[in-house]
């Protein structure tokens, strides 16, 4: 289980954000970025999961900016309202927060990052636009086709479903054929595969996607 701390970002901004202690010493850090429903059940057990692999881990909560601990489960209704709190979330102001994340984390040693949705586009553009990160790990990026010719400063990894409706299989493509040093995943599955609480999970993409997640934060992180 992990806490609640306080960041703050360069504009000033002060958010919260999850953070989960390994045991023992860090192996590194691992910052994991939200998808539209704010850092709810789903983010913190991703992060206990770095967390228990070695890491320590801080998923910070960038809907702040628009409404203090925002977090919501999967419905319909909810996916609108999560749709809505992002409008209104320009994507500097999130970067910012990210990046105060990892200055945070950057105390237990090389920083990663993984994002997924929302998150999954994040955690691509802090590869490209942010300093202090060794490696960037992209599930299902929604937008990341659209800045797929930015050149990241480190490694990055990206994972997609085959039959993902928001992310139609050719954009996808473009994304690996944009950047063709980073390994590009293809899954059995459909958008948001790896979160046990959607109808949309998939388990044993899940499973491989977060193997080779965590081969690829331990070459590249520790």
């Amino acid at each position: 289980m992990g806490n609640k701390v306080t960041l703050k970002a360069a504009d000033g901004h002060s958010l919260e954000a999850y953070a989960a202690e390994p045991k023992g010493t860090p192996r590194g850090a691992i910052v994991v970025i939200q998808e539209i429903f704010g850092v709810n059940s789903h983010i913190r057990s991703v992060a206990d999961g770095f967390a228990a692999d070695g890491y320590f881990a801080v998923a910070p909560a960038l809907y702040d900016r628009v409404e203090r601990g925002y977090e919501s489960g999967y419905s319909q209704p909810e996916v609108q309202a999560g749709l809505a709190v992002r409008a209104k979330i320009k994507p500097e102001q999130a970067l910012a927060d990210v990046q105060a994340a990892i200055d945070y984390a950057k105390k237990a040693g090389k920083v990663g990052v993984v994002g997924y949705c929302w998150g999954g586009t994040l955690a691509f553009l802090a590869a490209t636009r942010l300093s202090g990160l060794a490696a960037a790990v992209s599930y299902y990026g929604g937008t990341v086709a659209e800045h797929k010719d930015e050149k990241p400063k480190v490694p990055v990894m990206f994972h997609f479903g085959e039959t993902d409706h928001s992310i139609p299989l050719d954009k996808a493509r473009a994304v690996e054929a944009a950047q063709p040093k980073s390994p590009t995943f293809y899954y059995a599955a459909g958008h948001g595969f790896n979160c046990e609480q959607r109808p949309s999970y998939h388990e044993a993409s899940a499973k491989e996607a977060r193997s080779r997640t965590l081969d690829f934060f331990r070459k590249h992180v520790g």
